[in-house]
């Protein structure tokens, strides 16, 4: 039989101090988790309030005021609401004014940095143009989630379409090239996107692989028939080639010419507040 033994005064306070210890961290624990939930609450009511309640029952374009003013009133409720920083910068992008947006904006990505800094690099890219800027940012949300999408297209699309306006055509190519395939294991042949394939065409045209960039330019065509920019890069090409007649690409010429003016242009959501690279001018 064995003898009972009693813990010392100091084992007895020191087992009582960490049990005691493990009680407040786990209480601690739980109010963090209910205050967070409370002030997920609160912040969806006040995005009722002043971006659907509000902001939105005021056009943009013609009520910008008013528009800020909703969006005001919300962040004085609560100014760490990433959504409606990007709801301040949204409209004055569409308004081409870049810098006063960029302010706010900057803001949604300081308190969201994964839920807004690929909208940012995007933003960047084809309205700003600052397109080394766009590329640290597409860079840095690669190395938080890998290479997704925004806007319908890769993370790395923007980055190479970024690399073409820099007049970095070899590094365009790789990587639109690189992204393609890759959208094809994942996907199949309709993975991927037509401006993909035409800006990856243009990559080619800039360095003067007229044959290559042909090919690019008619699987584009394939995707979306009427479309006019590869019609007209293509028989750019053409020219720079011997093996067709005038007649060919005057035929080709006038095809393109004839879908710009039926509308059958870059079909971007965007493409109404931007012209996008390569676009033909109206």
């Amino acid at each position: 039989m064995y003898p009972l033994i009693f813990p010392s005064k100091v084992t007895l306070i020191k087992c009582l101090g960490l049990l005691f210890g493990l009680f407040l961290l786990s209480s601690c624990d739980e109010k963090i988790a209910t205050q967070n939930t409370s002030d997920k609450e609160s912040q969806k009511k006040i995005i009722q309030d002043y971006v659907y309640d509000c902001a939105q029952h005021h056009n943009y374009r013609f009520e910008m005021n008013q528009w800020q003013a909703c969006l005001d009133k919300g962040l004085a409720k609560d100014s760490t609401i990433a959504y409606l920083w990007q709801q301040k910068a949204m409209p004055l992008f569409k308004a081409r004014k870049y810098e006063a947006g960029m302010i706010f904006l900057d803001k949604a990505v300081h308190y969201d940095e994964k839920g807004y800094l690929a909208y940012r690099g995007f933003i960047k890219c084809i309205f700003a143009k600052t397109y080394k800027e766009a590329i640290k940012d597409f860079e840095r949300i690669k190395a938080l989630e890998g290479n997704s999408f925004v806007m319908d297209h890769t993370y790395n699309f923007h980055i190479a379409l970024s690399y073409l306006q820099l007049n970095q055509f070899e590094k365009a190519e790789h990587l639109f090239k690189k992204d393609i395939e890759e959208q094809v294991k994942q996907w199949g042949e309709d993975g991927y996107h037509h401006l993909d394939l035409f800006y990856y065409g243009i990559s080619l045209y800039e360095q003067q692989k007229w044959e290559e960039a042909l090919i690019q330019f008619d699987k584009s065509l394939e995707k979306y028939p009427k479309f006019c920019e590869p019609m007209f890069y293509k028989a750019l090409a053409m020219v720079q080639l011997e093996d067709y007649n005038d007649e060919e690409i005057a035929a080709v010429f006038e095809k393109a010419k004839e879908n710009k003016e039926a509308g059958n242009t870059i079909n971007e959501d965007n493409a109404i507040y931007e012209t996008y690279p390569y676009q033909i001018a109206k």
